[in-house]
Order: structure tokens, then sequence, then C-alpha cells
């Protein structure tokens, strides 16, 4: 294979790692907000006879944004692939900004009617674009930034800084619960949440804007390389890649829907239903980092399958003591559980299909098996389990769905190839 990348490499500092993983948080704490108050986001925006109602056509609409994710993947790891992962990185950021904004002034259908799910829909789609657009080149970056022997911490901060969006979507979510209550909480004291994000996204831009660049040199910038065709050639690594993101993204739907799922099936107050999601963060940063120091030491396969093991054996007993007991300590002790143990797998799904990928292709491969996976299951899943708590009564319907998803993750690990301490295709 040509070197690509002949000639003294980039230095990449670990204040340029930051700033990758700062705008990632920032994206995701926009887009999965909108999971967290859910509730009252149907309040607001959706017509319905009853508040399930309300509340379906909201996760409906929130699935709707992972329609265009796959589009983003490919437009923007086109651009990374071509013209570098920087700016694909800056333009998903201020897609993402624009969008937010919209959607934390969109009137309520009380005001404005039909026209208000109309633009949430509209809000949802551009978002979806922006964060299709935005795993592939900062994965990318990561794993091209790291020195050999850390790749698996350096793309951990991948996950981890979903996490870390989680962790402070949730403390927002919190806070502002408490401090404005209920009613005020479903009339205007989500959309803060929304416009919070939004004021700090310009700060996010800055500090990219300093980043260098991992796809060296405008002679490989500029070549245009038979994507289609080096694509083909990794048809087994984006085969199992879609598989093991499939079953890692039912998985985080499944967790960030703890608050939701709290809240309507247990019946727990808002304020303490929306410290699960902090477990939920909390226990995917320390998973996370973890997972990605052990990937680097033993190598990303054995933390594919053991961690997914445990993670079975213990989703139908969180689930059951939830179930059973209704209150905050099991909640919150059994999410971070069951995230801490589904997080230990993460770092080594997105690393080990980083580094399995041709450079030439590694943003938009990245991007499109991401997005492929996360818009048919992680757009359906909260729906799904939702339509299944109500349809048959049973509680522990997310346990069984989640359940099927590990399964179908443990399988594909099976036929993983190890490529911990393999040389960077492309470098």
């Amino acid at each position: 294979m040509t070197d690509l990348t002949a000639g003294p490499k980039v230095r990449v500092l670990r204040r340029h790692v930051a700033a990758a993983v700062a705008g990632n948080a920032l994206e995701f704490y926009d887009f999965t907000t909108y999971a967290f108050f859910a509730t009252q986001i149907g309040e607001a925006f959706f017509p319905g006879k009853t508040s399930f109602i309300r509340l379906i056509l909201a996760l409906i609409t929130f699935g709707v944004g992972f329609v265009t994710r796959p589009i983003g993947a490919v437009v923007f790891g086109r651009l990374a692939d071509r013209a570098g992962r920087k700016p694909a990185m800056l333009i998903s950021l201020a897609l993402m900004g624009v969008s937010i904004i919209g959607l934390a002034l969109t009137p309520s259908f009380k005001a404005i009617g039909m026209a208000a799910p109309v633009l949430v829909l509209a809000w949802r789609l551009a978002q979806g674009l922006a964060l299709g657009g935005e795993v592939g080149p900062t994965t990318a970056f990561l794993v091209e930034s790291a020195p050999p022997a850390q790749r698996g911490l350096y793309g951990a901060w991948q996950s981890v800084s979903q996490n870390l969006a989680a962790i402070v979507g949730g403390l927002v979510g919190v806070i502002i619960a408490r401090a404005v209550g209920p009613a005020a909480l479903a009339d205007w004291g989500w959309r803060i949440a929304f416009l919070l994000g939004a004021v700090i996204l310009p700060f996010g831009y800055f500090l990219r804007r300093s980043l260098p660049e991992t796809l060296h040199h405008a002679e490989e910038r500029l070549a245009v390389h038979p994507a289609a065709a080096t694509l083909r050639s990794h048809t087994r690594v984006l085969a199992v890649g879609v598989a093991l993101i499939a079953a890692a993204t039912v998985a985080t739907y499944v967790l960030n829907y703890m608050t939701t799922y709290a809240i309507h099936t247990l019946g727990m107050p808002a304020d303490v239903a929306l410290g699960a999601t902090m477990a939920n963060g909390v226990a995917g940063c320390i998973g996370g980092l973890i997972g990605g120091l052990l990937s680097d030491r033993v190598g990303r396969k054995p933390l594919l399958i053991w961690p997914r093991i445990a993670f079975l054996l213990a989703i139908w007993p969180a689930f059951l003591l939830m179930v059973r007991n209704h209150d905050a300590v099991t909640l919150l002790s059994a999410t971070f559980a069951m995230a801490f143990l589904s997080a230990l797998t993460t770092a080594g799904v997105l690393v080990g299909l980083t580094e399995s990928l041709d450079k030439s292709v590694r943003g938009l491969g990245m991007g499109v098996v991401y997005a492929t996976a996360v818009s048919v299951f992680g757009g359906t899943t909260q729906p799904m389990i939702a339509w299944l708590t109500q349809a048959t009564g049973d509680p522990l319907s997310p346990a069984w769905y989640l359940i099927a998803a590990a399964l179908v993750g443990l399988v594909a690990s099976l036929f993983y190839r190890e490529s911990a301490h393999a040389k960077l295709k492309g470098r």
C-alpha cells in the first residue's frame, strides 16, 4: 500500500484533542437534550388527546432526526477525506448551532398550530445532518492524532465526550426542574437547556479553528480517491461495524430513555428521574476511559466480548429491581451499572473500526457505518420500547429489547479481527 503520509507528521497537542472533544460534546449535548425533555417537548409542540400520544409524537420526531444522519455522514465524510478533518468539523458544528437556536425559539402548538411540529421536524432534520457529519471526521482526527500505543485511549474520548454531554444535560435538567417547578418546566423551562447549548457553541467553534490537520499534505487533500471501490474492499469491516454499532446504539438510547421511563412507567418525579441521566453519563465516562486504556493493553476484541457478556447478565436484574422498588437509589445504581458495563466496549468498537479502514476513506467509512446503524436503531429504539411497554403492559419490555441487541453485538464481536497493534492503513 502506498504511504500517503510520507514526510514529517503534523504535531497534535493535547489541547487540540481537547478542542475536538469539546466540539463533539457540544453537538451531542444539543442533540440528546431533546431526548431528556421529550415529555415537555411533546406537550409544547404536538397535538394529541393524551399525554402518551404527545410523548410518542415527540419521540417519533426525535427519531426523524436520525434520517439525515447518513446524508451528513456521506457529505461531511467525503469532505473530511478530501479537504481535511478540520473543515468538516467546523461546518458540522456551525450547522448544529443554527438548528438548535431554531428549535429553542420555535413557538408552541398553542401559539402557531401545525406550523410548530413542522418547524420542530425541520430543525431535527438539520441536527441529524450536522451530527451525522460529526462522528466520522472527529473519530478519524482522534485516532490519527494518537501515539500508536494510545489509540484506544484517544479514541475513547469520542464516546466520553458524548457522555460528558449527557452529564451536563442531566445536571442542567435537574437544576432547571428544581428551580422553576413542573409547570414552568413544561411551559418554558426546557428551552433554557437548549439556549445554554446555543450560547456555548461559538466557543466550541473558536476552539476548533486552532486544530491542525491530520490529513496531511496538499497533494493528498486535493487527490480524488476512488471511494466506492475502496469501501467495497472493506466489506467485512463495515458489516461487522454496523452490527457492533447497532448494539451499542440500542444500549445508548435505552439508557438515555431512563429519565422518560422513570417518569412515565415508574411514576417518579422529574427532578429525581433526571438524575438517571447524570448516572448514565458518569458511568459512561468512567467505563469509556477504562475500556480505552484496557483495549490498548490487551487488544480491542477482549473488550468487545467480556464486558458485553457481563452487561447481558446485568440487564434483567437491573430492570427488575427498578420496577419493584421505584426509588431513586435503585434507579441511579441500576442505570450506573448498566451504563458502565456497556461503555467498557465502546472504545473498542469505535477505535477498532476506525483503525481498520484505509485513511483515504476513514472519515467516510466510519461516518457512514456509524450514521447508518444509529439511524436505523437509534431513531427507532425509544419509540419502540415506549410502544412495547404500553402495548404489553410489561414494564420490563425495555430489558428484553436491550438483551436482544446485546446478543447481536456479542455475535458480531466474534467476527472482529484484532487491529490494536497494527499500523494504521494509509499512514
